[in-house]
């Protein structure tokens, strides 16, 4: 374990948020006990975790859907490694819904006998680059950067919560996952086409997790998933969690812009020739397509 960075925990290989993770839960991660109905939303940070969580959270609880239960998404589907509310895990009722950042390496073991689900959720990393880049700068517990640039140096380094996106071996996140997809049941969704057609990618996830909706039902889901009436819920959007549990740098909001294709009113046309050097370096021979503009087709 590194102990030398402020806000960075690594262990091992893997970059934690240091005031967020404790570090004896992760020592024990590898043998955390699984249940055959769980449910994982797994995800690089900054890729539609929330949003994810929300549609779960809507889907297994009535009460979500019909608000008659105000219990905050973050409760209903907390994070695995990131405790923040001290929740007993072994004691929450099943099935449980869980979100989690880790690497394929590090996900619990239980995890390979295939009965407990896993969703993962891809975002094109160039809107990730920007998301986080704003998300890094507004919280007090996480390193700030000046601009765009230099965070993009440590975006493409590794050097942030989350460490590698992308990189020659299967070290990384998304390659990870996708190349050991066989070793799990998992699901894999695109942020993209989950902003194209979000009803379609519920009955996408509803399916796989084996849970029958109404119209009526999956109407409700899909309206209150949608990204901008999840930005004014307070029980979906984490905003009181950020200023009343994190605090913030400067203002802003967890959910910021949801849209695809944000990255060109950021990076110079000399960044962005940069980036796409790394990545058609590293990810070359990678099978999954990436969408990086709104106006591109989507494959059905």
């Amino acid at each position: 374990m590194d102990g030398d960075d402020k806000y960075l925990l690594k262990f091992k290989g893997y970059n934690f948020a240091r005031l967020f993770v404790d570090i004896n839960f992760l020592k024990n991660l590898d043998d955390f006990e699984t249940r055959d109905d769980d449910v994982f939303v797994i995800t690089y940070p900054k890729s539609g975790t929330i949003w994810t969580q929300q549609i779960l959270s809507l889907i297994y609880y009535e009460g979500h859907r019909n608000r008659t239960e105000i219990v905050n998404t973050a409760d209903r589907s907390p994070f695995l490694e990131y405790n923040l509310h001290k929740i007993d895990f072994e004691k929450r009722p099943s099935p449980r819904l869980f979100a989690s950042h880790v690497p394929y390496y590090l996900a619990p073991k239980g995890l390979k006998n295939k009965k407990a689900k896993v969703i993962y959720v891809s975002r094109n990393p160039k809107d990730v680059l920007i998301s986080y880049f704003h998300f890094s700068n507004m919280l007090v517990t996480f390193e700030a950067s000046n601009n765009i640039g230099e965070f993009m140096e440590k975006f493409l380094d590794g050097k942030v919560v989350g460490s590698l996106w992308f990189c020659h071996e299967s070290f990384d996140h998304m390659r990870g996952w996708y190349e050991h997809r066989h070793d799990f049941n998992i699901l894999f969704m695109v942020y993209e086409e989950m902003k194209k057609d979000l009803r379609s990618s519920v009955l996408k996830i509803s399916s796989f997790l084996e849970k029958e909706l109404s119209e009526e039902d999956l109407d409700a889901v899909v309206n209150q998933a949608v990204f901008q009436n999840m930005k004014v819920d307070p029980q979906a959007n984490y905003d009181s969690i950020l200023k009343n549990e994190i605090g913030l740098r400067t203002k802003g909001h967890f959910l910021r812009k949801g849209t695809i294709g944000d990255w060109k009113h950021y990076l110079t046309v000399q960044q962005n020739e940069r980036f796409d050097r790394v990545f058609q370096r590293k990810m070359k021979d990678f099978p999954l397509k990436f969408i990086w503009e709104i106006d591109e087709e989507l494959d059905q």
